[in-house]
């Protein structure tokens, strides 16, 4: 497999804390990664180190075989490498496809260019039927789908993906599980955030865990679940049970 991302020894402190300790993963071309953890566990920390949201203090980052530690998030994402946020916010006066747009345009100067890559974002996470929506109608689980939309409208190679899942229903976890299986399979790798355990265990090909900024685990997802520092830190015995 072709090795997308790199980082190593990535470390990220805010004065006293240290929210992320000597961490190292791996993405290959055409994998779902997950990464996982408790809450305050430094996973979106890494996140915004490795996207160029945050330099982090000590380690290396590299994508498609580049060294990009100091490159701004937007440069990184002309290279390829594109996120959502937690807090989705969309510009609620405008359209679903024009909200998709504007990510668009960070890549393509050309409004038909633009529009073009927007419409095909909105078709891979199977939201072409509300582009002409306001983006102010939509409930939760609309807004997540158009803030995945937006990163994929960048015409990206990876990306990474912090809990589109937060506040849905089990069948809008279905329907979402179901658009980033279609993204994989355009060929599109992805890291996610997540916490909905099923979720995880059904996308991921591996996964990385984190507890108070250090990586405690990494593996397939039947190997993680049933690993004593995992179920101890995080899942609970009820869950290994």
């Amino acid at each position: 497999m072709t090795r997308l991302l790199d980082a190593s020894g990535v470390t990220v402190a805010f004065g006293g804390l240290t929210a992320v300790n000597a961490v190292s993963c791996h993405v290959d071309e055409g994998e779902i990664v997950g990464l996982i953890g408790p809450n305050g566990a430094g996973k979106t920390t890494f996140f915004n180190a490795i996207s160029g949201f945050r330099q982090p203090d000590r380690g290396t980052v590299t994508f498609k075989g580049r060294n990009i530690l100091g490159l701004r998030s937007h440069k990184i994402s002309r290279m390829g490498m594109s996120r959502t946020f937690q807090i989705v916010k969309p510009f609620p006066e405008m359209t679903v496809l024009d909200n998709v747009m504007v990510g668009a345009f960070s890549v393509h100067a050309s409004p038909a260019r633009a529009r073009e890559a927007a419409l095909q974002a909105l078709e891979a996470v199977r939201f072409a039927g509300w582009a002409h929506r306001l983006a102010s109608d939509l409930p939760v689980a609309g807004r997540k789908r158009l803030e995945v939309a937006k990163v994929m409208a960048c015409d990206p190679k990876l990306i990474l993906l912090d809990e589109v899942m937060a506040g849905l229903t089990p069948s809008e976890h279905n329907e979402m599980i179901d658009a980033v299986r279609n993204i994989r399979n355009s060929g599109i790798t992805v890291m996610i955030i997540e916490h909905v355990m099923p979720v995880i265990m059904n996308l991921c090909d591996r996964i990385y865990v984190l507890h108070h900024g250090d990586l405690i685990c990494e593996g397939a997802p039947a190997a993680v679940v049933r690993d004593p520092e995992v179920v101890r830190a995080y899942l609970g015995e009820d869950f290994a049970l």
